[in-house]
C-alpha cells in the first residue's frame, strides 16, 4: 500500500514539474518576443530605441527574427495557449 502511495505522488510530482518546465518555456518565448517587438518597433509603430543600439545588436538577433516570422505565420492565440497549459476548460 505504502509503495503504490508512492508512486502516486511522485508522478503527481512529475506532472506538476513538467507543467511547470512548459510554462516556464512559453513565457521564455513570450519575452523573447516583446524583447524584438521593443528592438524592431518601428515596424509596428512602437518608439524605437536608438538606432546605433538595434543596429549594434542585429547580428545577435536572428534567432528573434525567425521566431517572429514563426510567431507572423502562427498568430495564435496567446491567452488559449496559457489556458491550455495551466489545464484551464
Amino acid at each position: 500500500m505504502l509503495s503504490y502511495l508512492k508512486r502516486i505522488f511522485s508522478g503527481l510530482h512529475t506532472l506538476h514539474r513538467e507543467n511547470a518546465c512548459a510554462l516556464t518555456i512559453v513565457e521564455m518565448e513570450e519575452l523573447e518576443n516583446i524583447f524584438a517587438l521593443l528592438l524592431l518597433g518601428s515596424f509596428v509603430g512602437f518608439p524605437s530605441p536608438p538606432t546605433f543600439l538595434a543596429v549594434e545588436l542585429l547580428p545577435y538577433m536572428e534567432k528573434e527574427f525567425k521566431m517572429l516570422h514563426r510567431r507572423a505565420e502562427d498568430s495564435s492565440d496567446m491567452l488559449a495557449e496559457m489556458c491550455g497549459i495551466l489545464g484551464i476548460d
